[in-house]
């Protein structure tokens, strides 16, 4: 397998998911990425149980996806930065690392000193990149945030996806939604700033905040929304003549299941998409004989697609419309895409053995090399390889021993 990371160093000193993330593909990619955790509580999200209701861990096993998704593959050092005797360790650490990696708030840097100039005194090569929630630099540095904040609400996400007149402001679809795709988008930048690094060009920072993935995200609608300078009109998806293209619509069938249709080009695709139905004398319907009267009489070709559509099947759908031209899905849920044959086909969905020797599963990061599939390590108990780590840094046993009585180290 092809692991571009292989030989490269990153230093982690985050919590929760959105940086710990990037971390994660690089290690996916084969990078070493040593985890720095409090000393004593560890990376604050050990402590959650619960994420919209549903539990997190599993009573018998110390696998828990919360932490194994976007720490898979590290190493975990128990490393208490506040203490004076944990300096020279960090010093050591930065100076064998090729990336320092931090959501730390810049407030929290400077105390620990692990911001910028910190680091950069130590290892001025080092690629040193931060994860913020609005921004690097200016008056909301210091603000921390969520993605829930930052990359939906703020970003303008949460007010696309939530109809007009609805009585409350729709959710993310997951939790950590925003999170894994800023960790991806922090982690091709760390690439980037290697590449350039390796050509000459000197050791970047690498700064990317959750309300700048959000707008990335949404930049079609915020750019149309500058273009026209005013907030978009709201799109009712409820409303059957607000759908100008009845074949980019989501239709219910009879088991209350939702197909979502995108066929952008409704009058190249109609008259497959009416024999695929069984009903192909819709295709030289007056109304409907042309892209032109398909779009103008939309309203009534949905109230017809609606009504066919609902007569059978999720399943009887989905063998009808097997070789169908256009484009469509199946509004999977949760489980369904854990178990999806196009992404187990690739390895997407990839094995992963726990601490408890147990076969377990994971979403793989997407990127692919010579399209093999990852290889997956789970995620480090807490504070787990600290002596390893402390070993190869030359530390003794005796020195190991007063550095834990310090509690400078787990």
């Amino acid at each position: 397998m092809f692991l571009p990371m292989q030989g490269v160093r990153v230093l982690e000193v985050a919590q929760f998911t959105f940086v710990p993330s990037a971390g994660a593909v690089l290690a996916d990619w084969g990078a070493d990425v040593i985890k720095i955790e409090h000393a004593e509580k560890g990376d604050a999200q050990r402590g959650l149980v619960k994420v919209f209701g549903q539990s997190v861990v599993d009573d018998s096993s110390t696998f828990a996806p919360i932490m194994d998704g976007p720490n898979r593959g590290k190493r975990s050092l128990g490393l208490a930065l506040e203490k004076p005797e944990a300096k020279a360790i960090l010093a050591e650490l930065i100076r064998s690392a090729d990336v320092f990696l931090t959501n730390f708030l810049p407030n929290a840097r400077i105390r620990l000193g692990i911001d910028i100039d910190d680091v950069r005194a130590i290892n001025p090569e080092i690629v040193y990149a931060s994860g913020t929630s609005f921004a690097h630099s200016g008056p909301e540095a210091d603000s921390g945030g969520y993605d829930g904040t930052a990359f939906w609400a703020r970003a303008g996400n949460a007010d696309s996806s939530t109809p007009p007149g609805y009585d409350r402001v729709i959710s993310q679809p997951g939790g950590a939604f925003g999170d894994n795709i800023g960790g991806m988008t922090i982690a091709g930048g760390i690439a980037a700033a290697l590449f350039a690094r390796g050509r000459g060009q000197g050791a970047p920072t690498v700064d990317i905040s959750l309300l700048g993935v959000g707008a990335w995200a949404n930049q079609l609608n915020v750019n149309m929304a500058l273009l026209a300078g005013k907030p978009l009109p709201k799109y009712d998806p409820r409303q059957a003549q607000a759908v100008p293209n009845p074949l980019s619509n989501n239709y219910l069938t009879a088991d209350g299941r939702w197909l979502s249709l995108i066929m952008l080009q409704p009058g190249r695709y109609w008259a497959d998409f009416c024999e695929k139905v069984g009903h192909p004398e819709l295709a030289t319907d007056e109304r409907f004989d042309t892209a032109q009267k398909l779009t103008a009489n939309s309203a009534e070709a949905v109230e017809i697609i609606k009504e066919i559509i609902g007569r059978r099947s999720k399943d009887a759908w989905v063998k009808a419309f097997a070789e169908m031209e256009g484009q469509w899905s199946v509004v999977q849920n949760n489980h369904e895409v854990g178990n999806d044959p196009a992404l187990h086909a690739v390895g997407q969905i990839a094995d992963v053995v726990d601490a408890e020797g147990r076969l377990r599963k994971l979403v793989a990061s997407p990127v692919q090399f010579d399209r093999e599939p990852i290889t997956l390590k789970r995620a480090p108990q807490f504070a787990e390889h600290t002596d390893e780590i402390l070993r190869e840094l030359g530390v003794t046993d005796e020195e190991l021993i007063n550095l834990k009585i310090a509690g400078a180290v787990t």
